[in-house]
C-alpha cells in the first residue's frame, strides 16, 4: 500500500481527493489547520484504517513519520472572502508551506503535486488561457496576496525540480464546484444558490458580462490524479472549457431553483478578471483527460447538496460579506 499526504484535506477539493485516493487503495494522511477546512468533510474517513489525520499548519515545520510516495499540496485559502480576511496566512502557506513540503518531499523521495490556479493569469489579455501565457496580475492589489502566493509556489516548485531533480507536478485549477463547497465562501455558485435558498434577489457585479468556466469536482479530481501519475512536470490547466457569462449563469440558477428572484447589479470589484476559460489541449493530449459532467447535471447535484444543509447553516451564511463573490 502506497502512502499519500494530502494537505488541505478537510477543504472542498482536498476532501474529495482523500476519497479518490482511498478508493484507489492508498493509505491517506490528511493534514489541515482547519482555518477554512471543516472536519465534517472527512468525518466519514476517520474510522478507516488507511486514513490518518494531522491537525497542523504547513507554514510551520512539517514532520510525518511514515514513508511517503506522493504529496498533494492543497492547503490554501481559495475564496476571496478567506484570502482577503487572512492575507498574511495566504502568502505564508503559498511560500513557507510550499517550501516545507518541498523539503519533506526531497527527504522522503516523494513526488509532489502543487495546486496552482487560473488566478496566475490575472485579468487575462489572452483568451482562452494557455499554459504558456505569463498573465496580467496586479502584484500589490488586494487579490495579489493569493495570485502572487500561487505564482511564487510555481516558481519554487520548478526550482526544486530543476536544481534537486525532485519529481514535481503543477495543476492550474479553474473554477470548480460541487458538494462540500462552503455556502458562505464568497464564490459565485454557493453565493447565488445561498441567495436563492434564502429567497433573496441575486447580486451580479458589474454588468454580468464577465465569464467563468465551471468544472464539476469529480472531473477535476480525475484530472489531478492523472497529472500526478503522469511524467509531465510543467503546469497543466485542468478545467472545463465551456464558458458562460455571470449574467447568463445567474439566470440558470433562477431556473434551476425554481425561484422568481430578480437580479441586482453592483460595481465590479477591483482587478476582477473579465474572462476565465482554460485551453485544455495539453490535458487532452498528455493526460487523455477532458471533463465529462455537463453543467446541468453537476449543478443539480450541487443544488441538492446545498438544499440538504440545515436551516442554521443557511441562516449563518446570510451574514457573510459577499463583496467579491463573482471573483471565482
Amino acid at each position: 500500500m502506497k502512502n499519500v499526504l494530502i494537505t488541505g484535506a478537510a477543504g472542498f477539493l482536498g476532501s474529495h481527493l482523500c476519497d479518490k485516493f482511498i478508493e484507489e487503495g492508498f493509505k491517506v494522511i490528511g493534514m489541515d489547520n482547519l482555518i477554512t477546512g471543516d472536519l465534517k468533510n472527512i468525518e466519514h474517513l476517520m474510522k478507516l484504517e488507511n486514513f490518518e489525520f494531522y491537525h497542523h499548519d504547513v507554514s510551520k515545520f512539517v514532520h510525518v513519520p511514515d514513508d511517503l510516495d506522493y504529496i498533494l499540496h492543497f492547503a490554501s485559502p481559495a475564496s476571496p472572502i478567506d484570502y482577503l480576511k487572512i492575507p498574511i496566512q495566504t502568502l505564508k502557506v503559498g511560500s513557507l508551506g510550499t517550501h516545507n513540503l518541498l523539503g519533506l518531499a526531497k527527504a522522503k523521495g516523494a513526488r509532489l503535486l502543487i495546486a496552482s490556479t487560473s488566478e496566475v493569469y490575472g485579468d487575462p489579455l489572452v483568451h482562452p488561457q494557455t499554459e504558456d501565457y505569463y498573465g496580467n496580475v496586479n502584484t500589490i492589489g488586494p487579490r495579489g496576496v493569493y495570485d502572487e502566493a500561487k505564482r511564487f509556489q510555481e516558481s519554487i516548485t520548478m526550482a526544486y525540480h530543476r536544481f534537486h531533480g525532485l519529481e514535481t507536478r503543477i495543476v492550474r485549477i479553474f473554477n470548480t464546484y460541487g458538494p462540500r463547497m462552503r455556502l458562505n465562501d464568497g464564490r459565485v455558485i454557493p453565493a447565488f444558490i445561498g441567495q436563492a435558498l434564502r429567497g433573496e434577489d441575486l447580486t451580479v457585479f458589474g454588468d454580468g458580462s464577465q465569464t467563468r468556466s465551471f468544472c464539476y469536482v469529480d472531473d477535476q479530481v480525475e484530472g489531478i490524479y492523472r497529472l500526478l501519475m503522469s511524467d509531465y512536470a510543467e503546469p497543466i490547466n485542468i478545467g472545463n472549457p465551456y464558458e458562460i457569462s455571470i449574467l447568463d449563469f445567474a439566470k440558470e440558477i433562477i431556473k434551476l431553483t425554481g425561484t422568481d428572484q430578480k437580479l441586482i447589479f453592483k460595481p465590479l470589484p477591483k482587478d476582477d478578471p473579465m474572462q476565465r476559460q482554460p485551453d485544455i489541449s495539453k490535458a487532452k493530449s498528455i493526460l487523455s483527460w477532458e471533463p465529462k459532467v455537463e453543467r446541468e447535471e453537476g449543478m443539480k447535484l450541487t443544488y441538492q447538496y446545498f438544499k440538504s444543509l440545515s436551516k442554521e447553516e443557511l441562516r449563518r451564511s446570510e451574514h457573510k460579506d459577499f463583496t467579491d463573490r463573482n471573483k471565482r
